[in-house]
């Protein structure tokens, strides 16, 4: 039996009389293949008919698209607690918020038994003669979008590695030095990337109601997201000098960045003019409700470019089931897990283009009480509400009970240990509820600790909060709203401001923003607020961090407050709340009225740290030591 190279080691190959199963893979069920996730084949397929026919082929890119790699998304929406956009409130999750420093094997990956697979599946159909000629090239086109974007994965993660563009295999002489391979340079594998999604825009179709397979959209929404990435590298780690390997390994030279800038810009316009693309705005009326339903509505969305569809895959997710509010659960204790942080709520700026801290306290340091829990919040980008669950607001169209306790005139606090609690107030008789059904309350697990739940992809649909059921709300890779942001970032790193301002306005313009930017006024500050506000919760905070080099000025390990939300390169090291008590002062006006108190959960004992080495994952001890001719990364 051959044996083919996985993670540059020789291990034993997968047999190739395999049983094809029916996966249900992320690819979309179209008006020319509608029948793709609902397939079955029964039979045991031999090698040479894996390209006999189109149908046994898509059965076979079904599980290619299924194995995409991910790290922040629905199914593992716990990652979403390891930073500073949201606190877990699950005690078995508290360590995320306890790690003084992160792992210097953190989100490595290195699945060369993936790209192996890939480039089979090339090598065979390029053979193939049974499947016509455009047929086989889209399936050879979706292959290398696949190819690219794994090897995407393996450089935003790890730098420099291997281009495999082949299947190796073993030849039982003895001596495997043949198939190890060096570590080509960052920027080698950026163009490889590059490449192969040109490679791809030839035979993809240009169907923008397509989501779910790679399209001529997909690919150069990809397209100008790599590039951009490359070129934010070669700009910004000079500013870490140390972040470096020899023969750029780790590293791009800082002449490559207008180029991969260039390129950025490029694939964004190309498909911006396309026209085949808007953002998302059904609902023109309530602003907060259309960026909130641009995650759930799959009917004519004119601004997904590509999904994982879990209704297609036959299979939903909990992240419904375990992130809404307390008081809504249709599964008693499980509930509220994911509360995103003041870090991230006061970062939304107001509607006249400044920022500033959520107006808790007056000049003098008094608590400013509001006739409503809402007030507080008002005249504040229109994301922040699709985006969050904030006191007094609405899900599912129930009022949520969102407040910590009374506060009596001495400024102390009556409050409960459990949900919805009453206890006796101070010139009362009979008991009265002290705290909300939906928190939050210090370590009450399962509820917020933050006074904030997630709104953005909570699913409000009956059932499915209920584990047997889940949610079938899909998962967006690329949408056009980053396509936008990826335009102005890169016109702005080119120089041209006005067109970056163009690009942003649009953005802003739907979150509710009537006086457009200047433009003077586009800052890289204001690229990183654009991105920080419009994507959170899309797992683009680490990346983005890590290639503009902020990663380790904003998770530095220093214990510090929260700064000036103007500042993107402030430290936010620790998930803040802002917890609403009602005023009890009988007989003042403030009596029923309510105050707000920054809190820190109790439970959070350390601050984030992000090191230099945090910038390049860690390669495994197991690959470094099957094949010599690895270097490993710097500062581990």
């Amino acid at each position: 039996m051959n044996r083919k190279v996985k993670y540059l080691k020789v291990i034993p190959m997968k047999k190739f009389n395999i049983l094809i199963i029916i996966l249900s893979a992320c690819i979309s069920v179209s008006c020319d293949h509608g029948d793709f996730l609902t397939r079955d084949s029964k039979n045991i397929l031999s090698e040479d008919n894996l390209w006999s026919n189109p149908d046994v082929v898509k059965t076979n890119l079904a599980n290619l698209y299924d194995r995409i790699p991910e790290y922040q998304e629905l199914e593992q929406h716990w990652n979403f607690t390891n930073f500073d956009e949201a606190f877990p409130s699950r005690n078995g999750d508290y360590w995320r918020v306890q790690n003084q420093r992160y792992s210097y094997s953190d989100w490595g990956y290195w699945d060369y038994d993936y790209v192996y697979d890939i480039n089979q599946f090339l090598e065979r159909g390029r053979k193939s003669e049974a499947i016509d000629s455009d047929i086989k090239s889209r399936f050879l086109a979706e292959a290398h979008f696949l190819r690219a974007n794994v090897y995407f994965n393996l450089v935003k993660r790890m730098g420099g590695v291997p281009i495999i563009k082949e299947t190796q295999e073993y030849d039982f002489s003895g001596d495997p030095s043949y198939l190890r391979k060096e570590r080509a340079s960052e920027a080698e594998v950026y163009d490889f990337v590059l490449t192969e999604l040109d490679s791809a825009l030839t035979a993809l179709p240009q169907d923008a109601s397509i989501k779910s397979r790679a399209t001529w959209g997909t690919a150069l929404a990809m397209k100008s997201r790599v590039a951009l990435y490359a070129a934010s590298i070669a700009k910004y780690n000079s500013k870490t000098p140390s972040v470096s390997l020899q023969d750029n390994i780790v590293g791009i030279p800082k002449d490559q960045a207008e180029k991969y800038y260039q390129i950025s810009l490029d694939a964004a316009q190309k498909l911006i003019q396309s026209g085949q693309y808007s953002l998302y705005e059904k609902y023109p009326d309530d602003l907060q409700k259309n960026f909130a339903e641009l995650f759930l509505d799959k009917d004519n969305n004119s601004e997904v470019i590509f999904a994982k569809d879990y209704k297609l895959k036959s299979r939903t997710t909990q992240f419904t089931v375990e992130s809404q509010p307390k008081s809504l659960t249709e599964e008693g204790a499980v509930a509220g897990f994911l509360n995103p942080s003041l870090n991230l709520v006061q970062s939304f700026e107001k509607l006249d283009n400044t920022f500033a801290p959520l107006p808790n306290r007056d000049s003098a340091g008094e608590l400013i009480a509001y006739e409503d829990k809402s007030k507080i919040f008002e005249g504040r980008d229109a994301r922040l509400g699709g985006t969050v669950i904030l006191p007094g607001s609405q899900f599912k169209g129930q009022n949520l009970d969102i407040w910590a306790g009374y506060m009596l005139p001495d400024g102390s606090i009556i409050t409960g240990s459990n949900f919805g609690q009453k206890k006796t107030l101070p010139g009362e008789s009979t008991p009265t509820q002290v705290v909300g059904f939906d928190g939050p309350i210090d370590q009450k697990e399962l509820g917020t600790q933050t006074g904030f739940y997630i709104r953005k992809f909570l699913d409000p649909n009956p059932s499915a909060g209920q584990i047997g059921t889940g949610s079938d709300v899909w998962w967006i890779y690329y949408r056009y709203g980053e396509v936008l942001l990826n335009a102005a970032e890169s016109a702005f790193e080119l120089g041209e401001k006005g067109l970056a301002a163009q690009y942003i306005n649009k953005i802003r313009e739907r979150a509710g923003f009537s006086t457009p930017l200047t433009s003077g006024e586009i800052t890289f500050d204001r690229i990183v607020h654009e991105r920080k506000s419009e994507l959170a919760f899309e797992d683009h905070q680490l990346w983005d961090y890590k290639r503009w080099r902020l990663a380790h000025k904003v998770w530095n390990g220093q214990e510090t407050d929260l700064e000036n939300p103007a500042d993107m390169a402030a430290p936010s090291t620790k998930t803040w709340g802002l917890w609403p008590y009602k005023i009890h002062n009988p007989g003042s006006s403030d009596h029923g009225k309510w105050v707000f108190k920054r809190e820190l959960p109790s439970v959070i004992n350390n601050a984030h740290t992000f090191r230099l080495g945090n910038y390049y994952s860690r390669i495994s001890d197991d690959v470094m030591s099957n094949n010599p001719e690895l270097i490993q990364n710097p500062n581990q």
